[in-house]
């Protein structure tokens, strides 16, 4: 089967696009023919060697993959069955779905939903997946289109991009953060009101500032967080999925006990499957079909090395899905 490998040997770390027999793959109790995968940060941090991301070599990338099962002992799943996967430290610890098969453990899946294709489920993915959890975190928080505006940060990245299409089809005013300011036109064709330069939030700033925002999802963390802790309104949540900008926090406590902001913490590696399920089906419903073309850009296996350079260096907008069969 074709795959990416990652080793570390003598001769440091490296990814190959490469031949790998389908006897290594790992211990599973589901085998399933992959149809696409994603590349996520967390791929490129790991393809790249930028950060720690692999534990053990050689490793197969790919925290999501979609496809069909080949052969299972699982009581929950059959050969033919369709199925979709995101997180469980696949692609750290388990080999990945940046390959033509992979071998899982059948608790880590859930059934793709009937409302999208396998490229679909990969255009939203993880980052994805995790916008609809922000959502969620936000929500039963209290927080209400009514209450003001909400803050997307990181918002030309995968989380953002899916994260202002799914509030805005919702009825929230939506004000997108990025660095890329051409993509405006972008942001505000998913559903964002405005925009602003995310330098206004990347330094260190002032314990409490005005209240702007009801609400936000943070993919960025370090001062962006604490700044945007800072400057939420009486009650305000953020939601909290990301570390873009680093995993420090230099912030007070002023905005949480003056205030009653609200800091959430959104995991979805080992999000329990209720959870996972109850995310896809709000998916289903509250993401604009329409954007998912617009989100997504698709490359081959062949290519998901360079695009994972790109993608470290904030050239990458919105999603990109891995055709693994071509």
């Amino acid at each position: 089967m074709k795959a990416i490998l990652i080793n570390k040997d003598d001769n440091g770390y490296s990814a190959q696009f490469t031949d790998v027999d389908e006897s290594q793959l790992p211990e599973g109790d589901v085998t399933v023919k992959v149809d696409y995968s994603t590349l996520n940060y967390k791929d490129s941090l790991a393809i790249t060697g930028t950060s720690p991301v692999v534990r053990s070599f050689p490793m197969v990338p790919g925290i999501d993959l979609a496809g069909t099962v080949e052969a299972s002992s699982h009581p929950e799943f059959q050969a033919g069955d369709k199925v979709l996967l995101n997180g469980f430290g696949v692609g750290e610890v388990h080999w990945g779905g940046l390959a033509q098969k992979a071998c899982l453990k059948g608790d880590w899946l859930i059934p793709l939903p009937d409302v999208f294709t396998p490229k679909q489920t990969m255009a939203i993915g993880t980052a994805g997946y995790t916008a609809m959890l922000c959502v969620l975190g936000l929500e039963r928080n209290g927080v209400t289109p009514e209450q003001g505006e909400i803050l997307v940060t990181g918002a030309a990245g995968g989380v953002g991009s899916v994260a202002i299409s799914i509030l805005a089809k919702l009825g929230y005013t939506v004000v997108a953060s990025t660095g890329r300011p051409e993509q405006a036109d972008y942001l505000k064709g998913l559903g964002a009101a405005a925009t602003i330069d995310r330098n206004e939030l990347s330094e260190k700033g002032r314990p409490l500032g005005k209240e702007r925002w009801a609400g936000a999802v943070d993919a960025v963390g370090s001062h962006t967080l604490a700044n945007v802790c800072a400057g939420l309104k009486y009650g305000g949540t953020v939601a909290a999925c990301g570390l873009a900008g680093g995993f420090d926090l230099p912030a007070t406590v002023m905005p949480f006990i003056l205030r009653g902001v609200t800091l959430a913490g959104i995991d979805s590696v080992y999000r329990p499957k209720a959870d996972r399920i109850e995310a896809w089906n709000r998916l289903g419903t509250d993401l604009d079909f329409g954007h998912i073309e617009a989100i997504m850009s698709e490359i081959p296996l062949s290519g998901a090395i360079a695009a994972a350079a790109d993608q470290m260096a904030g050239k990458v907008r919105g999603r990109v899905v891995v055709d693994v069969n071509r």
